[in-house]
C-alpha cells in the first residue's frame, strides 16, 4: 500500500488540505465584528485572571478593554477601572448591594475611581456597567482576583 508514491502524496497533502480548507471555511462563514451601536447593550468578557488571585481583572468586548485594579488606602480600599477608551460613566454593584457610580479621576475619561471602606466579602460578585460611545457594556465576574487583598488591612 505505501509503495505507490500516489498514495504517499495523498497521505501527506490531505491534513494540509483539511487545515486549509477549515481556515477558509471561517473566513467564508465566520461571524464578523461589527460596530457597537448606539443605545445598545452589550457584555463584557471576563478573562481568566477574574477567576483567580491575579490583584486585577480584565473584562473585554472588540476593542474595548476595562481592568480592574485594586489599591489599598489608609482608610479603605480603591477600585480603579482602566479603560482602553474614553468612557462617559461607570457604574459598580456589589452583590446584591445598591450600584455605586465610579467617579472620573483628575479630568481623565480613561481611569475611574471607587473608594470602599472594606473589600467585597470572599465569593462576592461584582457587577459593572460602563458607558463608551453611546452604549452600555456589562459585566458579571467574581471578586477572585482580590483574595491576596483581604489578608491585608488598609
Amino acid at each position: 500500500m505505501f509503495s505507490n508514491r500516489h498514495v504517499i502524496i495523498a497521505l501527506l497533502v490531505a491534513p494540509l488540505l483539511a487545515i486549509g480548507a477549515w481556515f477558509a471555511v471561517g473566513q467564508l462563514v465566520g461571524e464578523q465584528p461589527q460596530q457597537a451601536e448606539s443605545g445598545r447593550d452589550y457584555p463584557l468578557l471576563a478573562k481568566s485572571n477574574c477567576r483567580y488571585d491575579s490583584g486585577r481583572c480584565e473584562l473585554t468586548n472588540g476593542d474595548l478593554e476595562l481592568e480592574i485594579e485594586v489599591q489599598a488606602l489608609a482608610s479603605g480600599w480603591q477600585l480603579r477601572l482602566l479603560s482602553s477608551h474614553p468612557l462617559e460613566g461607570a457604574v459598580m454593584a456589589i452583590e446584591a448591594g445598591a450600584p455605586q457610580p465610579l467617579h472620573s479621576s483628575n479630568t481623565d475619561p480613561q481611569q475611574w475611581i471607587l473608594t470602599l471602606p472594606v473589600l467585597p466579602a470572599e465569593g462576592a460578585r461584582l457587577q459593572l456597567v460602563a458607558a463608551a460611545g453611546g452604549s452600555r457594556y456589562y459585566a458579571d465576574t467574581g471578586s477572585d482576583f482580590l483574595q491576596r487583598y483581604r489578608s491585608q488591612q488598609p
